[in-house]
């Protein structure tokens, strides 16, 4: 039994596997490389090896950072060239308006003073698509060459060319614009005056919506 117990005991005194590993790794050859005396002259080179690679990273994480400002630079400069800027989008308003009213004044010149033709072709194009009913962007629209006439009367003789406009009809516009044949404008009545130029408008605002898909 005493004997059973001594070897038991000299077994469990033998180093294990774990231990023979760990004892190897301490006697590894390239342990003894780390400069455990800073003031060896192999511990001078050793530092300097590191302070060399520290500053390789050091270049590198800068020509990263250069490198992603150029990217993203880049892609900004593509980003503005694409994206419509504000003065873009003024120059193109401006081009729909000069476009409508040359078109209003090919058709309307003869008869109606420029003047009232380029307001109410500027006016159009501004409130255009703005939400609002189309009997109210008629009123709106010619309000500015008719200061004299009030909203609700302007409604009133509004609703037959907003009706038309739904339904895409053009007799009311047709009939209001044939009372310039031969007539001057001066000459016309102020019934008829608004008459014409809410016909006008509404010919404004068909001729836009014609053009919106072009825009």
């Amino acid at each position: 039994m005493a004997h059973k117990i001594n070897g038991s005991d000299t077994f469990s005194s033998l180093p294990s596997q774990v231990d023979l590993e760990f004892l190897e790794a301490l006697l590894e050859p390239e342990d003894a490389n780390y400069p455990w005396n800073p003031g060896d002259e192999e511990s001078e080179a050793y530092f300097q090896e590191l302070e060399q690679q520290f500053g390789m990273e050091d270049l590198l994480d800068e020509e990263l950072m250069r490198r992603s400002q150029d990217f993203y630079g880049h892609l900004d400069t593509l980003w503005t060239s694409i994206t419509p800027t504000p003065d873009h989008n003024h120059n193109l308003q401006q081009a729909v308006v000069l476009n409508l009213q040359e078109k209003l004044r090919t058709n309307f010149s003869a008869c109606v003073p420029q003047i009232l033709l380029n307001t109410i072709a500027s006016k159009a194009a501004e409130i255009f698509a703005a939400r609002q009913l189309i009997s109210e962007q008629l009123v709106e629209c010619v309000q500015t060459v008719l200061p004299t006439w009030g909203t609700e009367d302007l409604i009133v003789l509004a609703r037959p060319f907003a009706y038309a406009m739904r339904s895409s009809e053009s007799q009311n516009a047709a009939s209001a614009l044939s009372n310039l044949q031969n007539s001057e404008w001066t000459a016309l009545s102020e019934v008829e005056k608004a008459k014409v130029s809410l016909a006008i408008a509404s010919y404004a605002f068909t001729e836009l919506n014609k053009s919106q898909p072009e825009l």
